[in-house]
């Protein structure tokens, strides 16, 4: 059994929106049989702090293409993007680079 998993994640460069404004959130993820992963986390969002327009953040079981994700401060697609474990204080920032013009 996987245990609680604390991270922070934040949302910038518009996406914070779909989130009430909210662009800091501590969170922590309740144990499950299998570690957390990232395409796990994107579940998570969705259903515990996404409040409008999903189709804004999400694509299929990832995010839309235009948002820039970073775990630690590393580019996900270094990482394992959607496989990647998450570990106890890690940092996910979600950036959108979507603006409208």
């Amino acid at each position: 059994m996987a245990a609680p998993v604390a991270i922070h994640l934040e949302f910038g460069g518009g996406a914070e929106l779909l989130f009430n404004g909210v662009k800091d959130h501590h969170v922590t993820l309740p144990s499950q049989p299998d570690p957390w992963d990232v395409k796990q986390l994107l579940v998570w969002i969705q259903q515990n702090l996404l409040k409008e327009r999903p189709e804004l953040f999400v694509q299929g079981d990832s995010v839309r293409p235009g948002i820039l994700v970073l775990i630690n401060d590393a580019d996900w697609e270094l990482m394992g993007e959607l496989e990647y474990q998450l570990q106890d204080q890690d940092n996910v920032v979600f950036i959108s680079t979507l603006h409208g013009g």
